[in-house]
């Protein structure tokens, strides 16, 4: 009756993860560090909250 593991779920985990990870990497470009680096970190936590998500770790 009740699915949690619904693609709206995964999307809503990636997006969460990856406005966290943006917010606090959009910080460190502005104190100048590369902005493929800090691109990286945000895709990064995105893959990872999707993961946890996925496996039930949240």
């Amino acid at each position: 009756m009740y699915n949690n593991n619904s693609e709206k779920d995964l999307v809503g985990a990636a997006l969460t993860a990856g406005l966290g990870a943006g917010i606090v990497t959009s910080f460190a470009v502005g104190q100048g560090q590369h902005p493929m680096i800090a691109l990286g970190i945000t895709a990064f936590a995105a893959v990872c909250g999707v993961i946890c998500r996925q496996f039930d770790l949240v």
